[in-house]
């Protein structure tokens, strides 16, 4: 099927004709088809961050998701409570693999899970006091730990526990930062509003209330790379190799004193700009600390990066990055050379949450493949804004689609492969579609810088490529 915008406009009529008329017209609000007016940034007219519409499945996740899934859950030393019934599970009880140093349930507790468990008894007595003793055995088991944070699910907001009052009273007692979040599930319309309310509660408790003995002109923070697969090592080496120090990671591999000095840096490195974008301008308003987004997915857009944070330092940090890149070029152009010739022209269909639905476009065209269609879970206009740059005239852009909406469009454009989140992967493996769990590598990784990008090329090679496909009827 070729990719005119008079083609994917009629795919989109011809899918959106499947559901009520209601639902349609709320639904086709959602797509649109690139064109000229949007690359150039003067129209953007698709919906986003609204509520999705009942009965309509969707693959977003929720406030609660947001909060301790992503932003707090990676803070390494401290101990993060899952405040609620332990039925909220894929986030009390499963990481995004990220990776931190440190000895498990010593000094560093990203893959422990602890929940109070609510009961019956504890929705109607309420939990403040099963809070109160959590926080104490926690203080008696983990030692080392040097904080805790108080995730609420949805059945306390409902019923009105006072997380604040429990977390400043033992904070008190147990001489301890203790956090309260209030990341009820019900709150907002995706985990969007998590990542807002866990960057508030970062300002109000922790941000500006430590030290850093010796500060420096190339202090530079990390901001909203949560270190899967060990993603922030990665950027890390090539930040480091230019001669810049990192003070602090948001937040994979971090910890509490690290939100706590970031005030002290010099230029914040924002990565995922729907996640963090809210403390970096907190920061800048605050303390006149200036931000820059950046891309270390790809060669090229690596490359472009470096040159554009370098561009903020003097010139020793200048020459420093054009000698990281020509260090890394020709390992790149063999990696490229390699697998374009087995990975040129697929076609690739994205919906991911956060930044990946653009930022990975450079990635996959430095190996010769065509996003035909990206999308989001929980984006906010801006993130829209940024991606038709990024992509040709022609393609399918939508936000918050269904189930049904990606099945009909994957097969509908004869895609090559499907890079989504778990929740989607086997669905497409049953249709014979090749696919990459985009939300944690797939058990892979890292993606990020050029160390990661030998990996993506193999593993986006390992799953178009493999033989198992010849085993299975072609569904189209």
């Amino acid at each position: 099927m070729s990719t005119t915008k008079e083609t994917q406009e009629k795919m989109i009529e011809e899918l959106l004709q499947a559901y009520p008329e209601k639902t349609r017209k709320f639904r086709e609000k959602h797509f649109e088809v690139n064109d000229e007016e949007n690359i150039s940034g003067s129209k953007c007219s698709i919906k986003s961050n609204i509520k999705t519409r009942p009965g309509v499945m969707t693959v977003r996740g929720c406030t609660y998701a947001g909060s301790k899934g992503v932003v707090w859950g990676p803070i390494k030393d401290m101990v993060h409570i899952s405040h609620g019934p332990v039925g909220c599970g894929q986030y009390s009880w499963g990481t995004r693999r990220n990776y931190s140093n440190g000895e498990l349930g010593i000094n560093s507790f990203v893959a422990m899970q602890v929940t109070s468990d609510f009961q019956e008894k504890n929705i109607v007595f309420g939990g403040d006091k099963k809070l109160e003793q959590l926080c104490r055995e926690i203080k008696e088991m983990f030692p080392l730990a040097k904080g805790i944070s108080i995730q609420s699910e949805c059945p306390i907001g409902l019923i009105g526990d006072d997380i604040e009052a429990v977390a400043k009273k033992m904070s008190k007692e147990l001489e301890m930062p203790i956090v309260p979040v209030r990341c009820e599930g019900f709150r907002g319309v995706s985990q969007s509003l998590g990542h807002h309310i866990a960057n508030d509660a970062i300002r109000d408790h922790v941000m500006g209330k430590g030290e850093l003995e010796e500060t420096g002109p190339y202090d530079v923070a990390i901001i909203g790379d949560y270190n899967i697969g060990g993603d922030a090592w990665a950027s890390r080496i090539l930040l480091e190799e230019m001669g810049l120090r990192v003070i602090a990671q948001w937040s994979g591999d971090g910890t509490i004193n690290e939100l706590s000095i970031t005030h002290k840096a010099k230029l914040n490195l924002i990565h995922c700009y729907r996640s963090m974008n809210y403390i970096c301008k907190t920061m800048e308003q605050k303390y006149g600390i200036p931000w820059m987004e950046y891309n270390f997915f790809g060669p090229t857009k690596t490359i472009e990066s470096l040159r554009k944070i370098a561009s903020f330092f003097d010139e020793t940090i200048q020459a420093n990055a054009e000698k990281v890149i020509a260090k890394y070029q020709k390992e790149m152009d063999e990696v490229i050379a390699k697998f374009r010739p087995r990975l040129g022209g697929k076609k690739v269909m994205l919906l991911v949450g956060g930044l990946r639905p653009r930022h990975t476009i450079g990635a996959y065209e430095d190996l010769g493949m065509e996003i035909v269609a990206t999308g989001y879970e929980f984006a906010h206009k801006d993130d829209y804004q940024r991606t038709y740059s990024e992509v040709k005239e022609g393609t399918v852009i939508y936000d918050d689609p269904s189930a049904y909406d990606l099945e009909y469009i994957a097969q509908a454009m004869n895609v090559d492969l499907v890079g989504s989140g778990v929740k989607e992967k086997y669905v497409f493996h049953k249709m014979g579609i090749p696919f990459r769990q985009m939300h944690s590598w797939d058990y892979s990784g890292p993606y990020h810088g050029f160390d990661g990008f030998k990996i993506f090329a193999r593993d986006m090679d390992i799953a178009i490529n493999n033989p198992t496909w010849n085993l299975m009827k072609d569904p189209f």
